[in-house]
């Protein structure tokens, strides 16, 4: 990793030793090249601090362009992200900041955000949240959100947020015997809702977000958007609450 980095700060070092026009090294004989390297080599050894700190920096504005594209990310994509017509609408709808979730309900890091979301949205009170059904990790993940989307058609809101609160905290695996009797819990039919989830209405939201989480570069979960910011990965409850204040400035 440090042969990256090892031009740049060598004609820092150059640089650094006296006015910028006196430093050409095309110029350079074969013999100055050596001493140069050697001189460069020598001051890194006994700094080695000037390595870490260039790595920072360079660390530092690799995030910030990062964060900025992901910016523009998701304001192309707002319509998709906050109002696509089909995706579960909670938390306070006519809220100030809007907190989309791209999760999975196999995800061993949104299950543990699962409950921090809900005492963020819970505590705020005013924040809009969207759940994405974002299967990726095989047959259990695809068929769990598929339960949740056909309980939506079938049953409305409430109940897919039901469903939802019960498949990301299942401990057992998620099969046809599972969901069925998730089904019987929920009131529903479970014939019915197993066979909704196979239907092409079902398999297009998936297939959506699929596309949109491709457009929005997402390959994990969970992913956050909270109002213009995407958050990759699991962020604790107070790393997102900072973030939601960050947001209303």
């Amino acid at each position: 990793m440090l042969r990256r980095y090892f031009f740049p700060l060598a004609v820092a070092t150059a640089l650094a030793a006296g006015p910028a026009a006196a430093f050409d090294p095309a110029s350079m004989s074969a013999a100055e090249r050596a001493d140069f390297g050697a001189a460069v080599r020598e001051y890194l050894l006994a700094n080695p601090e000037v390595l870490v700190e260039a790595i920072n920096v360079l660390d530092a504005r690799q995030a910030q362009a990062a964060a900025a594209s992901d910016k523009d990310l998701v304001a192309a994509n707002a319509a998709a992200l906050f109002d696509d017509g089909y995706s579960w609408v909670g938390g306070n709808p006519d809220g100030d900041i809007t907190l989309v979730e791209f999760t999975d309900y196999r995800c061993g890091y949104c299950r543990q955000a699962h409950a921090e979301v809900a005492e963020l949205i819970a505590s705020d009170g005013n924040i809009r949240f969207i759940v994405k059904e974002f299967p990726i990790l095989g047959p259990e993940s695809d068929l769990s959100s598929r339960f949740a989307i056909a309980i939506k058609l079938i049953a409305g809101d409430d109940l897919y947020k039901q469903a939802h609160d019960r498949l990301i905290t299942l401990r057992g695996t998620a099969n046809e015997e599972s969901l069925s009797q998730l089904a019987l819990d929920l009131g529903q039919d479970p014939v019915a809702v197993l066979a909704r989830m196979n239907t092409d209405e079902v398999s297009a939201v998936i297939d959506s977000n699929h596309a949109l989480a491709r457009i929005m570069q997402i390959s994990g979960t969970p992913t956050f958007v909270v109002g213009d910011e995407m958050l990759r990965g699991y962020l604790p409850l107070a790393g997102m609450r900072q973030v939601v204040a960050g947001q209303r400035g």
